[in-house]
């Protein structure tokens, strides 16, 4: 196995993105240390005699009872099922928190301060919504990956490119338009998000929708779809079709399609998405 030093600097800079890719936190020594010695030496350099272990009194011999007839011992209770509830009081923070914003800005200032979520815990940032204040076409994807959470912007790196050429394959410029994702925060290892941490989330994706007031929403992947489309399907039954969603008493026209990490890892797929994107395109010519 090849210590860091013997790399050079591209192969460890390649190398160290691989492991922000793949989830890793924290790096291990190459050697092991023994933490116990390290202690027991730097007690004895102190002058400080290790503890003595105490030696149990002896105990005098017990008298022997009369031998009685054993009774039963009554069952131990069944465990009880672990169930998943969502927390409430979590989702009623975040529900106060986003509709108490009257401004992207105030939103991002309130997602910020929010520490009801568990996901804040293990990223590097909030990643937030950018680009036009008050679009045409707002673009919601489902989580940021290790290269958003390191920059702090949605859709950047090798995905972010993917979703520059689909859209100005339309004629779109990211500019333009308002990117964003369901969920803020990437969770460890770019896991899917649980359904209590998408609880906790909706109310912040749902007011920026509100605030940006899109006249058409561009929905990437089968987590958002099936999210904002508050349906069980995959994203193959929801894709290249206009729906509705229903936010803050508007009714907004919905598309759905393929994320570009689809396309990424399933280049096939890219036929599927140039359909679906000129439909969209028809769609807001219409």
């Amino acid at each position: 196995m090849n210590a860091a030093r013997d790399l050079h600097p591209e192969q460890l800079r390649s190398l160290l993105h691989f492991y922000a890719d793949a989830g890793v936190e924290w790096l291990l020594e190459e050697e092991a240390v023994d933490r116990i010695a390290e202690f027991e030496a730097m007690r004895a350099a102190r002058g400080i005699a290790p503890p003595r272990e105490a030696t149990p009194a002896p105990q005098p011999a017990a008298r022997r009872a009369p031998a009685r007839q054993e009774q039963p011992r009554p069952a131990a209770p069944a465990p009880l099922p672990n169930v998943a509830i969502p927390d409430s009081q979590a989702v009623a923070e975040a529900e106060f928190a986003a509709s108490s914003a009257r401004s992207l800005e105030e939103l991002r200032t309130a997602m910020e301060a929010f520490n009801g979520c568990n996901l804040k815990t293990s990223a590097r940032c909030l990643v937030f919504a950018e680009g036009s204040p008050k679009p045409s076409v707002m673009v919601i994807g489902a989580m940021p990956n290790a290269e958003d959470d390191r920059d702090g912007q949605p859709f950047s790196g090798r995905q972010g490119a993917m979703l520059d050429r689909m859209l100005a394959g339309i004629g779109l410029a990211r500019a333009d338009l308002l990117l964003t994702n369901v969920v803020p925060w990437r969770p460890p290892g770019n896991r899917p998000p649980s359904q209590r941490e998408a609880d906790i989330c909706r109310p912040f994706i749902e007011r920026q929708i509100a605030l940006a007031e899109p006249n058409h929403l561009l929905v990437l992947g089968n987590f958002a779809a099936r999210f904002l489309l508050r349906s069980n399907d995959t994203i193959h039954q929801l894709r290249g079709e206009w729906r509705t969603v229903e936010i803050s008493g508007r009714t907004i026209p919905a598309f759905a399609t393929l994320h570009p990490q689809d396309l990424v890892t399933a280049p096939v797929s890219k036929r599927l998405a140039w359909q679906d994107l000129l439909a969209f395109r028809a769609g807001l010519s219409g």
